[in-house]
């Protein structure tokens, strides 16, 4: 069944419980009598990915498959949000039922109401379906109903841990389309249905997604290139870089080339001569940042990375070079390829050819041997 679709603003449903808004500067306004506030800073809240917590009264929500969840009591929770860039989706879960909370740049963000099915504990999960690039949002807590409470979420069990780096196809970008891609709405680019969570989620992986529609690592459709952008907090080259000792993968996934080649041949330009060396030192800077994590390069998935035999050469060229000198670093080039982005259909496929792979390959017994 398809998650139900609610926008956060003059459409939300009303919370019924205490007037709640946010103010010109994104703040929230306290709850009124019988509404229970519990602000983005309480510690009962779980924050998975990577967030900018610089204002713990609004941590922003950046990166796609980043994730916060919460345990309450009562039959409803209120979502609090403050300022937002660009498109913000989010599937928000109770209790294994869906919602799509839309967030726009200049709307109001009015609470979304979220009901609970009946009496007990309930789960509420948000989960960031748009990638970083579509836009942010400023998270400012849930407003429970007179009387609830709310409560640490259990510490989900995890065998390992994968970080995946890559453009629009690891981000999951027109997943959910129709015959043609589109830009126009985000709501249909669901990361949510990617590859990389698809993988995850067949290992039982924590995970993080840092990708970017139109990225290279010699050139592309956006200003940013992938060594400038896989350790920020945003998705910018003047972004302060991310604590990367927080959170440290056991596999990393780096899938780019595609846009290096495809940006070029739509205006009659030449490969980027450079792409090799730059290539290197993407992987250099993972293998710094995690001298223990394995990485895996991969390639294909779209025409580009099947059919176009310059950016197969120069690939094939680097990869080989970084597998001369470090062990720890392995290659896999997918067999199943698009000519427009990826539907979900076509993501298991992906995921399914990479998981039987990784199946095979001892550094996967290696880290999954135990649990996090």
């Amino acid at each position: 069944m398809h998650p139900r679709f609610l926008w956060a603003g003059a459409a939300a449903i009303s919370l019924g419980l205490a007037s709640l808004a946010a103010d010109s500067a994104g703040a929230p306004v306290a709850a009124g009598p019988g509404g229970r506030l519990v602000p983005a800073a309480d510690p009962r809240f779980r924050y998975d990915g990577r967030f900018d917590f610089s204002d713990p009264a609004g941590p922003v929500a950046i990166w796609e498959a980043s994730t916060i969840s919460i345990d309450f009591t009562g039959g409803q929770v209120g979502l609090l949000f403050g300022a937002t860039t660009g498109q913000v989706f989010f599937d928000a879960t109770v209790d294994g039922a869906a919602t799509i909370v839309a967030l726009r740049e200049g709307k109001p963000t009015a609470p979304v109401a979220l009901q609970a099915p009946g009496p007990g504990l309930h789960h509420l999960v948000l989960f960031k379906r748009s990638e970083a690039t579509a836009g942010t949002a400023h998270f400012r807590g849930v407003e429970l109903a007179p009387g609830a409470t709310a409560f640490a979420p259990a510490v989900p069990r995890y065998a390992m841990r994968m970080e995946f780096i890559g453009d629009s196809i690891t981000v999951g970008a027109c997943d959910e389309d129709g015959d043609k891609d589109q830009w126009d709405d985000r709501s249909t680019h669901d990361a949510a249905f990617s590859w990389a969570a698809v993988t995850a989620r067949a290992f039982s992986a924590d995970y993080r997604n840092i990708s970017i529609s139109g990225i290279g690592l010699a050139t592309g459709f956006v200003d940013i290139l992938a060594g400038q952008a896989w350790d920020r907090t945003y998705p910018s080259a003047s972004s302060a870089r991310a604590d990367l000792g927080a959170w440290i993968p056991d596999v990393v996934f780096v899938l780019l080339g595609d846009n290096d080649d495809s940006y070029p041949r739509s205006r009659n330009l030449p490969f980027p001569g450079n792409f090799k060396e730059k290539y290197a030192s993407l992987v250099h800077s993972i293998r710094g940042a995690y001298p223990r994590a394995h990485i895996v390069l991969l390639n294909g998935a779209m025409w580009a990375g099947t059919n176009s035999r310059e950016l197969e050469t120069a690939w094939t060229a680097a990869v080989a070079g970084l597998e001369s000198r470090d062990p720890g670093v392995s290659d896999y080039t997918f067999v199943h390829w698009t000519t427009n982005h990826p539907r979900v259909a076509d993501h298991r496929i992906l995921a399914g050819e990479l998981d039987a792979w990784l199946g095979r390959q001892t550094f996967m017994a290696a880290d999954t041997a135990g649990a996090r």
